[in-house]
């Protein structure tokens, strides 16, 4: 078995085109070390931003993105453009790094409406063109790391639907966690614009160091963890279910190098999550 890290981040992550460096010259020392690194990344803020501009309104049910035809290529664009400044940065660190959408490594399948809690209520949520992934093209990463290429996917499945490849915007967390778990990485590392998962929200103090699944469902429950943060740990506890060993949430704007003491000297960064 290959011992695989997974890198998530999103566009609130990282301290802007500087943190970006930095994860990338980290990225390089790991690789440099013979680590084998795959990362995922989304572009939410961008993507609500591109929507904005071109006079769309973005809509969440549950902190989960509603995607019609129009906003799945706005998606696309932006989530592309988002890629090409990813591999760059790796690039310009030394790194060897191929950008690919989701749909060149996983099968997905559209979302099927589901119950959630919003603000306390349950609400039926349809959210159009979005999907889930339900198969993992290993061989395909495994192939890239062996030759210590760095991969970077952008989160765009798709699905077969009459001979053609029907693309769907999935959440970059669900993509991540599909990866994680598909290709059982020795842990999966969501880099986040917080220190973990905080008892409260306004006391980075209050970090919990570590959590099981019972936790979980408890903290969901008393409404600690709420809103967009519910599809981020729930796709942390789909990883960790499906086969990713663990599952780390860490802070992407932490100074230090937060990655490479987590990876090289076991540091007991952001919060841990485990099933028991």
């Amino acid at each position: 078995m290959r011992d695989i890290y997974l890198l998530k981040f999103g566009g609130n992550a990282l301290d802007g085109a500087d943190g970006l460096r930095r994860l990338a010259h980290e990225v390089a020392d790991l690789v440099e070390k013979g680590i084998a690194i795959v990362m995922v990344h989304g572009g939410g803020p961008a993507i609500s931003a591109e929507m904005e501009r071109l006079g769309m309104q973005p809509r969440k049910v549950a902190g989960v993105r509603v995607t019609d035809e129009a906003g799945l290529e706005v998606a696309e664009k932006v989530l592309r453009q988002i890629n090409g400044e990813v591999v760059a940065a790796l690039e310009e660190a030394g790194v060897r790094a191929i950008g690919l959408p989701g749909y060149f490594c996983t099968e997905c399948e559209r979302k099927k409406p589901y119950t959630a809690l919003e603000d306390g209520k349950e609400v039926t949520v349809d959210l159009g063109l979005v999907g889930e992934v339900v198969s993992v093209d290993e061989q395909t990463i495994f192939d890239l790391v062996d030759e210590r290429i760095v991969p970077v996917v952008y989160p765009i499945g798709g699905m077969a639907v009459d001979d053609k490849v029907q693309h769907l915007n999935v959440n970059a967390d669900t993509m991540a966690a599909g990866i994680a778990a598909g290709i059982k990485c020795r842990e999966m590392i969501a880099i986040t614009d917080v220190p973990g998962i905080l008892r409260d929200v306004h006391d980075p103090s209050s970090k919990i160091d570590k959590v099981t699944f019972a936790d979980l469902d408890a903290l969901i429950a008393d409404g600690t963890v709420s809103g967009g943060m519910v599809p981020k740990v729930e796709a942390c506890r789909k990883a960790v279910n499906a086969g990713a060993r663990t599952v780390r949430m860490v802070n992407g704007r932490d100074p230090e190098n937060i990655i490479t003491d987590i990876i090289i000297n076991g540091a007991p960064k952001g919060t841990l999550i485990v099933k028991e």
